[in-house]
């Protein structure tokens, strides 16, 4: 059973939750890292608790929530191995695993409905990495890390 840390702000919670519940469903871990409610908080604290998560191998991937997703998004990319993709259609979904190998799923809690944020979960569920000249593009990505990040 794969093992996909979550989390969330204030913001994101609603749709956080939502999306546990779908995970639990398709019989995923869950690792909740937070928040557990809706009272403000600061988003990169719980960016941080998934990307930590993620990048150290602990979980496969993992999945982030708040107001629009750009601040998960910014702060979960400053982890070595972490790829962050913010996604607002299935579309970015899908060639962010196929393109991109996305390890970390970010969304809007504002701007996305339940509906849409299901379909994109789906997708980058279930969508593999295509390999190919996409693993060159990584590997490049991957030397810039070792080169820039501690």
């Amino acid at each position: 059973m794969e093992k996909i840390a979550v989390g969330s702000d204030h913001a994101g919670f609603r749709l956080k939750e939502f999306v546990k519940k779908l995970l639990k469903e398709k019989g995923y871990e869950v690792v909740d890292v937070g928040t557990h409610s809706e009272e403000r908080c600061h988003y990169p604290v719980y960016a941080a608790a998934v990307a930590r998560l993620v990048s150290s191998g602990e979980v496969g991937r993992g999945i982030l929530v708040c107001g629009s997703g750009i601040g998960m998004s910014i702060v979960a990319n400053k982890f070595k191995g972490v790829r962050a993709a913010l996604c607002h259609n299935v579309y970015s979904a899908k060639y962010s695993r196929l393109h991109n190998d996305s390890n970390v799923l970010c969304l809007g809690g504002r701007v996305t409905a339940e509906g849409l944020a299901q379909e994109i979960v789906e997708v980058w569920l279930s969508t593999p990495f295509e390999g190919g000249r996409h693993s060159e593009r990584l590997r490049l990505i991957e030397e810039l890390e070792r080169e820039n990040c501690r």
